[in-house]
């Protein structure tokens, strides 16, 4: 099993900047990738970014050059900085930790972007 605590979410005017936080704890060495999804009112849940344990990175082009993904392996965290927001940004962003056949999830954290 692992564990996933998100931190960081909250409300925001367009332009502003958040960054989240999602520490991750258990099977630690099971985990392959460690990424971020996202979930609006009315939508499927979308990838957002996503980071190897080496540190490869893949992003959705909506987010490319103002949402940036990195990990602390030592803390077993996993950080999204995002920037330039816009209101089509809100949604629930959850973490997920990619570990082999199974998939964990956090609980969620709510980006509000305000126009």
């Amino acid at each position: 099993q692992v564990q996933l605590v998100e931190s960081g979410g909250g409300l925001v005017q367009a332009g502003g900047s958040l960054r989240l936080s999602c520490a991750a704890s258990g099977r630690i060495f099971s985990i392959n990738a460690l990424g971020w999804y996202r979930q609006a009112p009315g939508k499927q849940r979308e990838l957002v970014a996503a980071i190897t344990y080496g540190g490869s990175t893949n992003y959705a082009d909506a987010v490319k050059g103002r949402f940036t993904i990195s990990r602390d392996n030592a803390k077993n965290t996993v950080y999204l900085q995002l920037n330039s927001l816009k209101p089509e940004d809100t949604a629930v962003y959850y973490c997920n930790a990619d570990s082999g056949p199974f998939d964990y999830w956090g609980q969620g954290t709510q980006v509000t972007v305000s126009s």
